[in-house]
């Protein structure tokens, strides 16, 4: 019963919670380490003084296209949440392979900053930069789909409930 509740109280607050994906984001790294994520990067990243100002002013554009990216994430977990009680075949295609577009984008997203960052500050650095990058993007991952229901659950949450009575 727990997870039918669970599961009704997020389709009832997916769109708000879910739409303000930046906050999101913010808020989820914040309550991981405490600390906003351009503090994140300032700490862990060693740029050469004369190649900051590059430097950020990419790391600006790189987050504009991300929040971008993450806003178009967070469609797909609504168009779940809107059909996850009537998914058939087609539905979960279709969101499947959108899910795999929206996966193919995000590598050709991170390749094109790869190479714009590691032309500013070097190949190692750029390196740097994205294996955080990664490793907050799987951090959120893992939070958002800590948050959603598999496929079927509430099936298997009703039948474990009539076995148990």
């Amino acid at each position: 019963m727990k997870h039918v509740s669970s599961f009704v109280v997020f389709c009832l607050i997916s769109s708000f919670v879910f739409a303000q994906s930046n906050k999101e984001d913010i808020d989820i790294i914040q309550s991981m380490f405490g600390k906003q994520k351009k503090e994140l990067v300032q700490a862990y990243m060693t740029i050469p003084e004369d190649k900051k100002a590059g430097f950020w002013t990419l790391y600006d554009q790189y987050e504009n296209e991300r929040k971008a990216l993450g806003r178009e994430r967070i469609a797909l977990i609504e168009a779940y949440a809107k059909d996850y009680a009537s998914l058939d075949d087609k539905k979960a295609s279709d969101l499947m392979n959108r899910k795999m577009k929206w996966l193919g984008d995000y590598a050709k997203f991170q390749k094109k900053y790869y190479d714009l960052v590691a032309k500013q500050i070097g190949g190692l650095q750029a390196s740097k930069f994205m294996q955080l990058e990664d490793y907050l993007e799987n951090n959120i991952r893992l939070y958002i789909q800590d948050q959603i229901p598999f496929i079927d659950e509430l099936d298997k949450t009703k039948i474990q409930s009539s076995v148990q009575q």
